[in-house]
């Protein structure tokens, strides 16, 4: 456009102005999360845009529709899928295009489809991606009609050939979706990532790069515009304006450009301070916005050091991390972000400072958690390369698609500071063929170094060494040498080759475990198995989860189990104290568990009660963890002796003659009480006790409030063995979304609004529906007083 001679300087600003402005608006998202018809089982034509599909239900997205059950020892998935349905489903709405403009582009960007996904608009297959766990886009402008007619969106899904996995998997269009429209002239899909550099003469240097794609006929001169903003949304300066050179993108050509400015004001992401800015990034061409992605980014540094382990921000500590699966429990593989919240909150109160992301790629938002949360991360990619651990798994795949979902990933994932390792696989069984596996291993660290080269890769070896992969060559190929179980060999390893740098991605719970990272200052830290309870991986019916009774730290409902608080005893510094008694059960596992050894018994348990099956006289074994200098046992009143926490990682333990009421434990400092902890014997069942961490209640998919009910007796003590049948209803703005109790062989659904409590406790979660104001829970059970809570569902939200 051509300004007339005579309009004056200050009209000529406007009008550059408000073009400005309505360039910036080139890229619109919007979310096309809601108003979805789905239909379970193949349907033939369904990818056309005229079928019918009136009768088949109306849902929003994430929706994982295997979630629903129901659990049947005869549904194909088996217990690696917690003997959930799974087959084909499809998914089909309408684009909104109306306000696409002229030779503008629009993309449809899927967050993760479980599985085996293919895609049509207006019966035009856009493409087909076998994994759920990676995102993937379609261009669909040059299929969009033109008259009135709608434009068509369809998704088949096929998880059909099971089993899948080791684990529960979902089925269906399990993460977010969206439309993108552009100009022609553009960012690519996760095209710019944000770094920090040394700068010449000491400090730091931030480093925005950018592809660029000109989908156009036309060359385009386009040069970066970048500008800061901190936490607050304040401008941060003086950082700025950025240097960013003008360089010509050819028509249908991509181009890189980079900008730089000084870092010197930027606060560095740790752990307690986890620090996150925006980078607003804005492509131009001829003082006209073509594009603007915002960029959330922290500035740390991360590395490894073979003598010395984990550094981060010049600190050297241990990773106390934990291995978690990715599904939520009673929302299956669509979890909304606010159940992920109260897990990673309730796992960093007790001293975990990593997440492993077990065996694949977690949902981006997860990860803005983990950023936002100050968690660090190591970002698995698969549980398998070509060899199969089932009939239906990834194998068929990798050939074709690894180095492909490798690439996306990690291009979506890199500008996320908590993330501080790549894994390139968890236990895999190709490693017997050396020659192969170092081919494969290789080709994929390649691929990560490509599109990341600030961070290491490692991978989760297993197999004993008669593999060889320590003297083989492919540990060598690893930046970081991590194991599974296998301590001993790795330190023998790194023993013979003193430069590596190695990592536990894999161990188990004792204490000897922890001993090991605690006094070997190579190793950089290790991941538990497991942090939370996880569906799928059954040793056998009527068992839904891993390892028959599950080892997470905490339940899937969200709960701390007594070995959590044990944990919290040698991993966090605050002060605290718990009880609980030690139970001897004989408890056999149904079969053997597929991990090599024979079929366990479960020996012990620490049960947080004084609420023993037995109200005689009988010995209790009781057992207080701490962080403090001294524990006291008192019984109803009356001093059971101190004992000294020493080592902390050796729990203070009594002998106890059982009598009914208080058991106490109070924690000093010196003679200072720092923490207590009591344990009341309950008596019949009287009433329900709800409480909810979460009093505001947000509209939106991704918020749920947990509304945690409690059998009590008369006077508020939870009663243990309590098993009540609890129905839940919602007065106000709201729903039951979902209700679980954590049990790990209920076969109850997890659809609807009615649970049975375990251990005395069950969980509904609740989302807001329309409108603002007041939500009452209540729930109800045949015999018991009600309960009740108020929710607030805020206006304007």
């Amino acid at each position: 456009m051509k300004f007339p001679t005579a309009i004056s300087q200050s009209l000529r600003a406007i009008l550059a102005l408000g073009l400005a402005a309505a360039c910036a608006q080139a890229r619109t998202v919007v979310s096309l999360d809601q108003d979805w018809r789905f239909g379970r089982g193949d349907a033939v034509g369904a990818q056309r845009a005229g079928y019918a599909d009136s009768q088949w239900s109306r849902v929003d997205v994430p929706h994982d529709w295997s979630i629903a059950g129901p659990f049947d020892p005869a549904n194909l998935t088996g217990g690696a899928g917690a003997f959930l349905p799974a087959g084909v489903g499809w998914y089909r709405r309408v684009l909104p295009v109306g306000q696409v403009g002229a030779g503008q582009r629009v993309l449809v960007e899927f967050d993760g489809v479980m599985a085996n996904s293919d895609v049509w608009i207006n019966g035009h297959h856009l493409g087909h991606r076998p994994y759920g766990y990676v995102g993937f886009a379609y261009e669909v402008t040059d299929f969009l009609r033109t008259d009135a007619a709608p434009n068509v969106l369809a998704v088949r899904v096929d998880d059909s050939a099971q089993p899948a996995s080791r684990w529960y998997t979902g089925a269906g269009i399990v993460r977010h979706v969206r439309m993108v429209v552009t100009d022609p002239v553009h960012f690519e899909r996760d095209g710019v990532v944000v770094r920090a550099e040394p700068a010449e003469g000491g400090g730091a240097r931030l480093v925005v790069d950018a592809m660029v794609e000109n989908q156009s006929a036309t060359p385009r001169p386009v040069s970066l515009r970048v500008r800061f903003w901190d936490h607050r949304g304040l401008p941060v300066s003086p950082v700025g304006p950025p240097d960013s050179q003008t360089l010509p993108v050819a028509p249908e050509g991509r181009l890189r450009l980079s900008a730089g400015a000084d870092a010197s004001v930027i606060e560095r992401w740790d752990l307690e301070h986890p620090v996150i800015y925006r980078a607003e990034v804005s492509l131009e061409s001829s003082g006209r916005v073509l594009d603007t992605v915002n960029v959330p980014f922290g500035v740390r540094d991360a590395r490894f050091e073979a003598a010395t382990g984990f550094w981060l921000n010049g600190k050297n500590i241990k990773l106390k991390g934990v291995c978690v699966h990715g599904d939520g429990g009673a929302f299956g593989a669509a979890v909304p972000l606010d159940v992920w919240q109260r897990r990673l909150a309730r796992l960093k109160s007790i001293g975990v400072n990593a997440i492993r992301t077990a065996h694949n790629p977690p949902d981006s938002g997860f990860l803005d958690l983990c950023d936002r949360m100050g968690l660090l991360v190591m970002d698995e990619m698969f549980d398998c390369w070509t060899v199969a651990k089932n009939p239906g798994d990834y194998h068929l795949y990798f050939e074709e698609w690894s180095k492909t979902d490798t690439r996306d990933t990690v291009r979506r994932d890199r500008n996320h500071p908590s993330i501080v390792l790549w894994s390139a696989g968890n236990e895999i069984h190709d490693t017997p063929n050396a020659e192969k596996s170092k081919r494969i291993l290789a080709g994929l660290v390649t691929v990560f170094h490509e599109e990341d080269p600030t961070r290491p890769v490692t991978q989760a070896l297993f197999r004993p060494n008669v593999s060889h992969d320590y003297d083989d060559g492919l540990a060598a190929l690893l930046d970081v040498v991590g194991t599974n179980y296998r301590n001993a060999e790795l330190l023998a390893a790194h023993a013979a080759h003193p430069t590596w740098k190695i990592l536990g991605t894999e161990m188990g719970q004792t204490v000897d475990v922890w001993r090991f990272l605690r006094d070997e200052p190579a190793m950089a830290g290790h991941f538990l198995w497991v942090g939370i309870d996880y569906l799928g991986e059954s040793p056998a019916w009527p068992y839904i989860g891993g390892g028959g009774d599950q080892s997470g730290l905490i339940d899937r409902t969200g709960l701390l189990r007594p070995t959590a608080y044990q944990r919290q005893s040698w991993w966090s510094d605050a002060p605290m104290v718990h009880l609980a008694r030690r139970v001897a059960r004989d408890q056999p596992l149904p079969k053997d568990p597929g991990y090599g050894v024979a079929p366990r018994r479960r020996l012990a348990a620490l049960w947080d009660d004084w609420s023993p099956s037995s109200r005689g006289a009988h010995e209790e074994t009781v057992e207080a963890d701490s962080t403090a200098d001294t524990v006291e046992l008192f019984l109803n009143g009356k001093s059971l002796g101190v004992q000294r926490v020493a080592p902390r990682d050796v729990p203070c333990v009594w002998k106890v003659s059982f009598e009914a009421g208080t058991l106490r434990a109070v924690a000093r400092r010196g003679d200072r009480i720092v923490a207590e902890d009591t344990l009341i014997t309950a008596g019949p069942p009287a009433g329900i006790v709800l409480r909810s961490d979460d009093r505001t209640l947000l509209t939106g998919w991704d918020h749920v409030a947990a509304v945690e009910a409690t059998v009590v007796d008369r006077t508020g003590v939870r009663v243990p063995d309590a098993s009540n049948l609890i129905t839940f209803r919602v007065d106000g703005p709201g729903r039951v979304a979902a209700v679980d109790n954590g049990d790990n062989q209920s076969h109850e659904s997890f659809v609807g609004s009615e649970r049975s409590a375990h251990f005395g406790r069950c969980v509904a979660w609740v989302k807001a529906t329309a409108g603002a104001g007041e939500v009452r829970v209540i729930a109800e059970a045949p015999g018991l007083a009600e309960g009740s809570i108020s929710l607030s569902v805020p206006k304007g939200d």
